[in-house]
């Protein structure tokens, strides 16, 4: 039976609506387009980007939820484990709503949903194709580099995306056909692209003009899906059955799954820095079990598990939220904010000395305070997934060097160190030697004409040939997420009023209005973030940290496990300490003592390590 709901034009109102927070939203947004958050002083930075987190809650926020739907995913019946763990598909998070976040359901959106505009071939495939877009502005001719961090930043994204969303596995039928020039050597003409899946929980009797809609089929929260697996036989199938612990990639007990195309080497993106990412955070997980299983010994299998997984995702989120995001957006005022989102503004040591202070997050951090969903259910966003659109992040070319003494194992491309291939890295290289290339080689800026070569040109597991920037412009059009400057109107930000004003360069602002027709408002979405002057620090644009000031609180305001359950009553004692006195630098120590050279003095492993090259004599 369908079940016909009115989707509200606007978020429900009351979160911070007095006279006062009026004031301070105003203010802010002022301030910010008239000066710009980033060229003022520290202190008056951090207040003017609370002034705009605020306004993004209250007015950036819209529930798909509440449109028509059927056969929405059934979570499993209440039981007392969902009081103290996390489920397999993210259902009972919120114990009053569990459907809310689980895997299956609906994006949310940060635009009012009569915004979204509808997947018509017209717009998805309007001048200039994306292949026009991603042969003009994006093609890389020579690394762009991001020299402020190294390139765990972008096997750490990837880590955490296949976390956080999936559209799942396009249907081979019905693809988008995309019209290309008769020079372009692509092998076949027109370039077919398959189509994001449709929303299954779609009413086919939805009145006309209802906005599109689709399901993340992973969990919306911030669980370490990437480890733990999307359902139960996923997850079941992880687990050794002992003492809590996970199967190693090493683990010649390692399971093998009955479809093929749930094997993670045959899964679309799959490479040497998502693999190794992997390995280290499984191996974090059985440390944990070893830690707590030494400290509350009586402990089952499953109680050890269900605890480390706890453990675990708590100090993914804090490593993304004060270590890799402050090395990507290292501005002064970003870093302090960042910190803040985890600590509050009393900072860590405060924290570590008396715990929290207030129940304010601003004073004393997010973690172990209120749950608050904003007035609107939860979920991650089709605006959260096109801003984390990042491949320039990725190196064609890679070095591999030896910690002992940085001399060269090898040269290799990307392309050798995707798909199946990474296996053959990780059988015949020592991880600690991987993971030192990493962190001594700058990944690319995400900026124009810097996406990796490999990704334009890119094999599927299947043998479908796909350029992933235009596939990444195309999804964004199919997706119903505005233009460029419409998108920056969303946001109330001032749109580009000309492609010279857009543009890095009068060259590329001549390109620019060569491939729009001289009309700014086509600019896609991506190539126009990608064009930005970045804030001191950045590496990613201002628009899209925008997205992030919202989301990235969000995911764990939304979340019990980050919040009233945050405490050592559901992770333990033992489990809280190992949170708060570990970092990405501890985690690559304990189980690759070899780094301590490279990694000497850091208290950040995304920003450049040393060389571990002899003095020259």
């Amino acid at each position: 039976m369908s079940t016909h709901r009115t989707a509200p034009r606007h978020p429900p109102a009351g979160y911070r609506t007095s006279l006062p927070w009026r004031i301070i939203t105003s203010a802010a947004q002022y301030v910010d387009r008239r000066i710009g958050w980033d060229r003022l002083p520290v202190p008056a930075g951090l207040l003017t980007l609370f002034g705009l987190r605020v306004r993004l809650r209250q007015k950036n926020l819209y529930d798909t939820g509440q449109l028509p739907a059927i056969d929405q995913p059934e979570p499993a019946p209440p039981s007392a484990s969902h009081q103290v763990n996390r489920s397999a598909d993210g259902s009972h998070n919120d114990l009053g709503d569990p459907r809310m976040g689980m895997a299956g359901t609906r994006f949310g959106r940060n635009i009012p949903l009569e915004a979204i505009a509808p997947a018509a071939p017209s717009d998805v495939l309007a001048t200039p194709s994306p292949r026009e877009v991603s042969r003009t502005l994006l093609t890389r001719d020579g690394l762009i580099a991001a020299e402020s961090v190294n390139s765990l930043v972008a096997a750490w994204l990837q880590f955490m995306i296949r976390d956080w969303f999936s559209h799942g596995t396009s249907p081979t039928d019905r693809p988008w056909e995309v019209s290309l020039v008769d020079d372009d050597p692509w092998p076949e003409h027109p370039m077919k692209i398959m189509r994001t899946p449709d929303d299954p929980t779609r009413d086919p009797q939805a009145p006309r003009g209802t906005p599109d809609t689709r399901v993340n089929v992973s969990s919306h929260w911030w669980d370490a899906s990437q480890i733990y697996g999307k359902n139960a036989a996923e997850q079941h199938q992880l687990r050794t059955g002992e003492r809590g612990r996970l199967h190693l990639w090493d683990d010649e007990q390692a399971p093998v799954p009955a479809d093929p195309s749930q094997d993670p080497i045959y899964v679309p993106g799959f490479w040497l820095g998502l693999a190794m990412m992997q390995d280290l955070f499984t191996r974090e997980h059985n440390a944990i079990c070893e830690h707590l299983h030494g400290a509350y010994p009586s402990w089952s299998d499953e109680e050890l598990f269900q605890r480390a997984r706890l453990i675990n995702s708590a100090l993914l989120a804090k490593i993304h939220t004060v270590e890799w995001t402050p090395a990507v957006i290292s501005h002064p005022t970003t870093v302090k904010a960042l910190r803040a989102n985890w600590w509050g503004i009393a900072g860590e040591r405060v924290h570590d000395l008396f715990g929290r202070i207030s129940d304010s997050e601003v004073i004393s951090g997010i973690p172990g305070g209120e749950t608050d969903h904003y007035g609107v259910p939860y979920a991650l966003t089709e605006e959260f997934v096109a801003v984390y659109r990042m491949h320039p992040l990725v190196r064609d070319e890679w070095h591999l060097r030896a910690v002992a003494d940085d001399t060269t194992l090898r040269h290799c491309t990307l392309r050798d160190i995707a798909g199946p291939g990474a296996l053959k890295f990780l059988e015949t290289t020592e991880m600690a030697d991987l993971l030192y290339s990493f962190g001594t080689l700058h990944p690319g800026l995400v900026t124009l004409h810097n996406f990796p070569k490999f990704l334009q040109e890119f094999e599927r597991p299947d043998g479908h040939l796909q350029d992933l920037a235009a596939t990444d412009i195309l999804r964004s059009r199919e997706l119903g997420v505005p233009r460029y400057n419409e998108f920056r109107r969303l946001l109330r930000l001032k749109p580009a009023e000309s492609f010279s004003e857009l543009a890095h360069d009068p060259a590329t602002a001549k390109q620019f209005e060569r491939l729009y027709d001289g009309d700014i408002e086509k600019v896609d979405l991506m190539v126009g973030l990608y064009a930005e002057k970045l804030p001191a620090g950045f590496a990613f644009s201002d628009t899209a940290f925008r997205i992030f000031i919202l989301m990235a609180s969000r995911r764990l305001n939304s979340d019990r496990f980050f919040t009233t359950h945050y405490t050592p009553e559901v992770y333990s004692k033992a489990g809280m300490a190992w949170i708060d006195d570990n970092s990405m630098v501890t985690v690559l120590l304990r189980h690759h003592p070899e780094l301590r050279t490279a990694l000497s003095g850091l208290t950040n492993a995304f920003v450049p390590w040393h060389s571990t090259a002899p003095p020259e004599t």
